[in-house]
């Protein structure tokens, strides 16, 4: 099976449409909500596919009549130019072929060993994500936030909301290290930090169905930090939830009301624990295989040395960075594709 694999697409769709064509078929709103979604999305592809191939073949005809002339002969190349660009964008498109790749994301950074060089690090990690999604014109916002005492963050969590958010984000999730001469340090020693990044899919309340009881869940409410002044909140509006079964907690505290970090608060405990379920069916059906799984968040993904050198390396798919200024800016995208082309399903 190719990426474009047109017929199969095309057979899809008409499958799909004599489906929803049933009169049984609204029996269902959740499924019948997720199937209009699939035979939405694989419109979208056929359709990017025959324009491609039809403006392909009007070029072809156009260079049969158009010998020796010159001035038409550089139209016909810019125009290739641009149907090849648009290949590759389908391509690349193409290569979003997980379940939950087309989810809004919860991002979450945790500060590991380092001290405060760990939690400044974190900070960094955090801007890079918002100006990556800045860059693909996403919607992020900051959710929850534990600051340092002294510099950066020991934790944070964004809602990062946009096409294809989890597909691109998902290769982020794991251990990053950075190497650096600590601004800290009186000495300016060289100083390696770290810290870890969860990626989760946002749930669908439609099909996305997490169960548990009440009765198991600890709800703490505390004052939202703020940068001081009018920003300090004065009621404890912050909301952390704790499920005490297996100690996941979540919190939220960018909502006016307690009552709306609340709800927010357990949604992305939901996704956490909607995650852990995922990783234990993966877990279990490697040990069937008789295969040992990837430890998911406990693996070095990827180092950005500072000094001696500049450089970015993802230990995972090889791709290297000379200018970690510019990944640091949010320049993501080199990472992001290698990983979809190493594990995308073609």
């Amino acid at each position: 099976m190719t990426v474009f694999d047109f017929a199969s697409k095309s057979k899809k769709i008409t499958e799909l449409e004599v489906l929803s064509a049933d009169e049984n078929f609204w029996q269902n709103p959740e499924k019948a909500q997720e199937t209009l979604k699939e035979l939405e999305m694989l419109k979208k592809e056929v359709s990017g596919l025959s324009e491609t191939e039809s403006s392909l073949n009007n070029l072809s005809e156009l260079s049969k009549i158009s010998a020796n002339d010159k001035k038409m002969e550089r139209e016909i190349q810019t125009e290739l130019e641009m149907l090849d660009q648009k290949l590759l964008e389908l391509e690349k498109e193409m290569t979003f072929q997980g379940e939950y790749d087309n989810r809004n994301v919860i991002l979450s950074i945790h500060s590991g060993t380092g001290g405060v060089d760990a939690q400044d690090w974190a900070e960094m990690l955090m801007r890079m994500y918002l100006r990556f999604a800045e860059r693909k014109k996403w919607h992020a916002k900051i959710i929850s936030e534990s600051r340092g005492q002294e510099a950066g963050i020991k934790s944070a969590t964004l809602e990062i909301r946009g096409r294809m958010a989890y597909g691109n984000l998902r290769s982020e999730a794991g251990i990053h290290r950075l190497v650096r001469l600590s601004p800290f340090n009186a000495n300016n020693l060289r100083q390696t930090s770290f810290a870890l990044v969860e990626i989760l899919p946002e749930l669908d309340s439609a099909s996305d169905v997490v169960e548990f009881d009440p009765k198991y869940l600890r709800i703490d409410t505390y004052r939202s930090g703020g940068a001081g002044g009018q920003s300090v909140n004065k009621t404890s509006s912050a909301v952390r939830i704790t499920h005490l079964l297996t100690g996941i907690t979540a919190t939220c505290q960018s909502e006016r009301s307690q009552l709306q970090n609340k709800e927010k608060a357990l949604n992305i405990l939901k996704a956490k624990l909607f995650q852990k379920n995922l990783e234990a069916k993966a877990k279990e059906k490697e040990s069937l295989k008789g295969e040992h799984a990837s430890v998911q968040w406990g693996s070095q993904i990827r180092s950005y040395v500072l000094h001696p050198y500049q450089l970015v390396k993802d230990h995972r798919t090889k791709v290297e960075s000379k200018n970690p200024a510019d990944v640091l800016d949010g320049d993501l995208d080199a990472f992001v594709e290698a990983y979809l082309a190493d594990n995308c399903k073609l």
